[in-house]
């Protein structure tokens, strides 16, 4: 007598059913069998995944709130410096670089060791640069994103954002020159030459390669022979002077002093 095709098919849905009603786990068969608990992923670990997915969508301001959940959950998770590095991106492709700046310093304080340091620094940097003005305002910044990737290039000479580091410093350093010529025009506008020299002394001097050297140059000339021409005519001025008070009586003298007592 032939078996019902359908009796395999019966005791597999019944093993099923034993499955779901009993203590047992006999799905899936086989040895090494586990409880489906186990093989769940760590919450931070979740919070991870769905961060970086904001991230790479530019969702920046969901990516923040959930790299934060995960520091501030789970400081002693291996997700949490990946995370406080996001953070500070987060905040640098906002735009907020004044804001990223602490977060990378933090970052590159906290994990000194960690590969991403060199990228720390990068952004750091960046952060600086992207916050350069022009140049007749203040210069700090610009100051700043140079030192930055100096140190990035000193102890990462061989990372691959020493490259970019090194134009950015190039492009800084011609920043600073065009500032220094700036101030420079500003002291021979008011006849402060000597001043006007001093600045344009030290462009020539920090600055050798930048392409405003040869004005800087003309420049200064200029400002000396103004200058040699000022202090020219004072003499010719005093000089008069003193000629026309020898020429003066000694009666006039007197009423001189006279009207000045």
């Amino acid at each position: 007598m032939k078996k019902s095709p359908l009796i395999p098919v019966l005791i597999y849905i019944l093993l099923i059913g034993l499955n779901g009603c009993s203590g047992f786990h006999l799905w899936p068969f086989g040895k090494g069998a586990k409880d489906e608990t186990s093989q769940q992923e760590p919450p931070e670990e979740a919070l991870q995944k769905e961060a970086i997915s904001d991230f790479r969508r530019g969702r920046f301001v969901l990516a923040e709130e959930l790299f934060q959940k995960i520091k501030d959950r789970y400081p002693f998770s291996p997700y949490a410096p990946i995370a406080e590095l996001r953070l500070a991106d987060c905040k640098y492709f906002q735009g907020l670089y004044e804001e990223a700046i602490p977060l990378y310093e933090e970052f590159e304080r906290l994990h000194p060791t960690n590969s991403f340091v060199p990228y720390a620094i990068f952004q750091l940097g960046t952060c600086y640069y992207k916050l350069t003005s022009t140049p007749d305002r203040d210069q700090t910044f610009t100051q700043k994103a140079i030192e930055t990737y100096n140190r990035l290039i000193r102890r990462y000479p061989k990372s691959p954002y020493s490259f970019e580091a090194e134009r950015r410093i190039k492009k800084a350093k011609d920043l600073l020159a065009e500032h220094e010529i700036v101030v420079a025009r500003w002291y021979m506008r008011t006849n402060q030459f000597k001043q006007a020299i001093y600045r344009l002394d030290g462009l020539i001097e920090r600055y050798p390669d930048t392409p405003l050297i040869d004005r800087a140059k003309k420049m200064r000339q200029r400002a000396l022979i103004r200058m040699q021409r000022l202090e020219g005519a004072a003499e010719k001025g005093a000089a008069k002077e003193d000629i026309k008070e020898e020429g003066k009586g000694l009666w006039e003298r007197l009423w001189d002093k006279i009207k000045v007592w």
